[in-house]
């Protein structure tokens, strides 16, 4: 059954006009009158519908039933990445709403080739948000982890102390802990923030800056990872 998220509310036995994403897909799709389709608005489980109308640019819904579905993961897992180049960005903020991600934050650092700043940053985060829904919309996921503006690591690390209880860097640097025996002695509901840098990694200078802002600095293993297969790695073995 196609599935859409509709950021409004939805209640049983309403009837309402899609939004203008929601809409235009099952236009797309060539749904018709009667057909049945699945709503998710992120604020818990999914809702089965009827499609009543269609319009050129508008469909119209009545809301059947709820069912209270939840595919989340257990722990709520945060990223913080500086931004890979090129279409990397959009592969990585895709598979990691497929794992389930909580939230996914952009940086700028020492060593990122991607700089946005004013209208094109604004842009760029709602694109990637986007990618977030369209993967919810396949996966099942009915929480769409939030993308959040871009900000300078700097600017970052000095407010995330609240962003999770537990907060890791991906390091290569001697010292680092297994992310596996780290995680081998942490309750499964605890919430996690991994902070990893773009091609290149994080500079020296940003790694002691965020061991020393309370970072536990972490390894997945002895091979160096590409930026994106590292971030979701570390949020596959924390969920």
């Amino acid at each position: 059954m196609a599935r859409f998220h509709c950021p409004v509310p939805l209640t049983v036995g309403a009837e309402l006009e899609l939004p203008a994403a929601a809409a235009r897909h099952v236009q797309v799709l060539r749904l018709q009158p009667g057909g049945v389709i699945t709503l998710f608005n992120g604020e818990g489980g999914e809702h089965s519908a009827t499609i009543l109308r269609m319009g050129r640019a508008d469909v119209a819904v009545h809301v059947d039933s709820h069912q209270p579905l939840e595919r989340e993961t257990r722990r709520r897992v945060h990223l913080a990445l500086g931004m890979p180049a090129n279409d990397r960005m959009d592969w990585l903020v895709e598979k990691a709403a497929e794992l389930g991600v909580a939230s996914v934050q952009p940086l700028h650092t020492a060593h990122s080739v991607l700089r946005l700043s004013g209208e094109r940053a604004t842009k760029k985060q709602g694109h990637w948000q986007q990618v977030a829904v369209a993967a919810c919309e396949q996966c099942g996921g009915n929480r769409v982890p939030e993308v959040l503006p871009v900000s300078d690591l700097a600017a970052w690390i000095g407010r995330s102390h609240g962003v999770a209880s537990l907060r890791c860097v991906l390091s290569l640097a001697e010292g680092s802990k297994p992310l596996a025996e780290v995680l081998a002695g942490v309750p499964a509901d605890v919430s996690v923030c991994f902070l990893s840098g773009p091609e290149g990694g994080l500079s020296p200078s940003e790694d002691a800056q965020a061991r020393a802002a309370g970072f536990l600095p972490v390894t997945l293993g002895p091979r160096v990872l590409r930026a994106e297969t590292a971030a979701l790695l570390a949020l596959a073995l924390s969920v």
